[in-house]
C-alpha cells in the first residue's frame, strides 16, 4: 500500500515515517506539508492511503480530503489530530479513521488494517464533528479525470455558462459545476453579484461606467474587458464604487 503523509510539523510526519517503517508492506511515496500540496501529489497518482493532519495552513485536512474524494480512484484517507477524544467519538464513521496524536504503533497498525475508500457521508460526519462550517479557500475543476484547484484569492469573477460556471482567474479559465448561487452564499464576504450571470471579487472592482447605449458596465482591475451590470445590481455596487 503507497502511503502519503501531510502534516505542517516535520516532528509529526518523522514520527508517522518511523512508525511505517515497521511495515513491510507499506511503501513511503512522499510527504505535504499542507492540504493543497496533498491533493497535488494525490493528483499526480500513485498514492493509495493518506495520514493527513486536520488543521494546516494554506488548506485544511478537511477541505482536501473532500477534494480528493472526487478523483477516481479516490485514495482512502486517515485524519491525524489533536482533538480530545469526545470530539473524535463522532469522527470514527464509514471510510474514515482518526490518530491521535502523538500516534501509537498499535493505533497505526490498527488503522492500516481499516484503511479503504473515503465515503462523502462520513466526510459530512467529520465536518459536523469538527464544529466549523468552514468555507473552501480553493474551488476545484475537473480536467479529464483529474482536478485543478483555484485559489479563491486569485479569482476576479464567476460566470454562469449554461449548466456550469467558467472561473476567471490569475492563470487562466476553468469550469466548474457550482451554481452561482451557492458560490455567492458561500462566499458572500468575497464575491459581489452584479448581473443574474456574474460574480465578481469585491477587491477587483474599480469603476462603473455608463455607456452610449445607457448600459452600465464594471471594470475590474486585472480583466480588459467591461462587464455587463443589470440595473437590478446597480445600487448596490454604487454604494460599493463609492466606498473603494
Amino acid at each position: 500500500m503507497r502511503v502519503l503523509i501531510v502534516d505542517d510539523e516535520p516532528l509529526a510526519r518523522d514520527r508517522l515515517a518511523d512508525l511505517l517503517a515497521d511495515h513491510p508492506e507499506i511503501e513511503l511515496v512522499g510527504e505535504a506539508e499542507n492540504g493543497r500540496e496533498a491533493c497535488e501529489r494525490v493528483m499526480a497518482g500513485n498514492v493509495d492511503l493518506v495520514l493527513m493532519d486536520v488543521s494546516m495552513p494554506v488548506m485544511d485536512g478537511l477541505e482536501a480530503a473532500r477534494h480528493m474524494a472526487t478523483l477516481n480512484p479516490a485514495p482512502a484517507v486517515v485524519f491525524c489530530t489533536a482533538y480530545d477524544e469526545h470530539a473524535l467519538a463522532a469522527f470514527d464513521a464509514g471510510a474514515v479513521d482518526y490518530l491521535m496524536k502523538p500516534v501509537r504503533a498499535e493505533r497505526l497498525s490498527e488503522s492500516l488494517g481499516r484503511a479503504r475508500r473515503l465515503a462523502p457521508a462520513a466526510l459530512d460526519q467529520l465536518q459536523k464533528a469538527d464544529g466549523q462550517d468552514k468555507r473552501r479557500s480553493h474551488l476545484c475543476a475537473r480536467l479529464r479525470g483529474s482536478m485543478r484547484l483555484i485559489p479563491i484569492e486569485e479569482i476576479y469573477y464567476l460566470q454562469a455558462d449554461e449548466k456550469y460556471v467558467v472561473i476567471h482567474h490569475a492563470n487562466g479559465e476553468d469550469l466548474i459545476e457550482d451554481s452561482l448561487k451557492s458560490l455567492e452564499s458561500e462566499f458572500a464576504d468575497r464575491f459581489l453579484r452584479i448581473h443574474r450571470n456574474c460574480l465578481v471579487a469585491m477587491d477587483e472592482l474599480q469603476e462603473l461606467r455608463r455607456g452610449p447605449d445607457g448600459h452600465t458596465r464594471a471594470r475590474l482591475r486585472h480583466v480588459n474587458e467591461l462587464l455587463d451590470v443589470s440595473r437590478r445590481c446597480l445600487p448596490q455596487l454604487r454604494k460599493r464604487v463609492v466606498e473603494l
